[in-house]
């Protein structure tokens, strides 16, 4: 194991490679992640997974890429080679998290923003790939808001539905609010932005004064959707809230339509978790039902 190991390491540096150590790494629950101390002192980070399915490692290093070309964007970790298709691990620029300056919640805010201005015309992505270990449908498509429900809700919707995590009742409530988000999402004029996809408190961390994302699930979207899930497992300051529509405006009601994004996140951890996570996807739907119901 250990030769093959150094055999791969070999090939990225097109040198002799010795692996001095090993740390394990703790935090993820998809994958096995480790650190691994090179002969010359340099630090690799190590992703693997026996049970990765076909393109799982390869659609990650094409998402950390497509990140890093943002011009004034957040620090990516850079992926030190293009994995197969059947690739069980993947290997990445070692960084370390450092203390955050006290003006850190402005530079994400800002950072975050110039990755959001990097934009294409159609919402999605031209490849397919990942939410944790879930398969997000990227199919291009010029209506964001049909993009988000049927490649976002919908797809997860139907996961749930076949794996019969969905009772009937809470079925016919996405069904209702999927057929209200052009009154839900008034997001008229906003352009397709490159979001992390997937912007939870444990996939970033300040490097140098600067926000590193890593973990991505890529594509081009409202640019709302990461934000919001910046609130799903705890919260940034409100300082970069605010400094984000400083230096990019959103539509009034954003806030209000959080949990509207997040719901998507909420069924994927449904189908990857189990129904400890049905009670949240049901708080969401009832409430937005029910005011369809009532109005």
């Amino acid at each position: 194991m250990q030769k093959k190991l150094e055999e791969r390491l070999q090939e990225i540096f097109s040198r002799p490679v010795c692996v001095e150590r090993t740390f394990p790494v703790s935090g993820g629950c998809i994958n096995q992640s480790q650190i691994l101390l090179l002969d010359n002192g340099e630090r690799v980070f190590m992703k693997s997974n026996n049970h990765a399915p076909e393109n799982f490692f390869l659609a990650e290093a094409r998402g950390l890429l497509l990140l890093s070309k943002a011009p004034g964007g957040p620090k990516i970790p850079r992926p030190l080679e293009t994995p197969s298709a059947q690739a069980g691990d993947l290997f990445i620029e070692c960084v370390e998290e450092s203390p955050a300056p006290s003006d850190y919640p402005v530079v994400f805010a800002q950072a975050l923003a110039s990755l959001h201005r990097v934009t294409q015309d159609e919402f999605g992505l031209d490849h397919d790939n990942f939410i944790g270990k879930t398969r997000q449908i990227n199919d291009l498509t010029a209506d964001g808001l049909a993009f988000f429900r049927d490649r976002r809700i919908g797809f997860q919707q139907e996961l749930a539905r076949k794996q019969g995590l969905l009772p009937t009742t809470t079925d016919r409530d996405l069904d209702q609010l999927k057929a209200k988000l052009p009154e839900l999402l008034n997001l008229d004029g906003e352009r397709p932005a490159l979001l992390h996809g997937d912007l939870w408190s444990g996939n970033h961390f300040p490097v140098g004064g600067r926000p590193c994302l890593f973990d991505p699930a890529v594509y081009f979207g409202f640019r709302e959707a990461d934000l919001a899930m910046t609130r799903l497992f705890g919260s940034l300051p409100e300082r970069f809230y605010s400094a984000y529509r400083e230096v990019f405006p959103l539509n009034s009601g954003w806030k209000e339509r959080e949990d509207i994004f997040n719901l998507y996140h909420l069924l994927n951890h449904l189908n990857l978790f189990g129904t400890s996570y049905l009670g949240s996807v049901q708080q969401i739907t009832k409430r937005y039902a029910g005011n369809i119901c009532n109005k």
